[in-house]
């Protein structure tokens, strides 16, 4: 596939097929994450794949909007990130006046190839953001010196979403 035909493809999906996504196909999606840019190279995203009665659990918590798309997927990954790594220094202070917002900046970029990988691996995903950090954590058990940065539903495609309208090149960019 195209990176043209892969950007300009790529859709939320919101409804899955029942079909498992294999261990093989989760660890090239996130090998191929893997070399999303980061602060410093400091490659900070890690990816928590649950399924069956654990990902149910999660599931619960979410609000109802989300339970439906979450208990579609055969998988919810939960991107967490490695705290108090993108924005600093060695020494434990800010690189810039945008102190600790780089975490997010790095997990959405992480997130976006995440999600560009498995479209290429013919699956598909949505980036879920309204949720209980706190009780998304108890359930699963996020490990020390990580937060939880978004959930994705992943699995096969039951749907084909057409492209939402696009805003114009004009209104996007502004030459100087």
């Amino acid at each position: 596939m195209e990176a043209k035909e892969l950007l300009k493809g790529r859709r939320s999906i919101r409804k899955y097929k029942a079909d498992s996504v294999s261990e093989d196909v989760l660890k090239s999606v996130v090998e191929l994450a893997s070399f999303a840019p980061s602060w410093k190279n400091t490659q900070i995203s890690r990816y928590i794949a649950v399924t069956g009665e654990l990902k149910d659990k999660v599931s619960a918590t979410l609000a109802e909007h989300n339970q439906s798309i979450v208990n579609s997927a055969p998988m919810l990954i939960i991107q967490t990130d490695i705290e108090k790594r993108s924005g600093f220094e060695r020494d434990g202070s800010f690189s810039t006046k945008k102190e600790d917002r780089w975490q997010n900046y790095d997990a959405g970029i992480a997130a976006a190839q995440f999600c560009l990988a498995a479209y290429e691996a013919g699956l598909g995903t949505v980036i879920m953001g309204i949720f209980d950090e706190d009780e998304v954590a108890n359930v699963v058990g996020i490990p020390e010196g990580q937060k939880i940065m978004a959930l994705i539903a992943l699995g096969y495609p039951d749907e084909e979403p057409q492209a939402p309208k696009r805003k114009t090149v004009d209104d996007l960019l502004t030459i100087k």
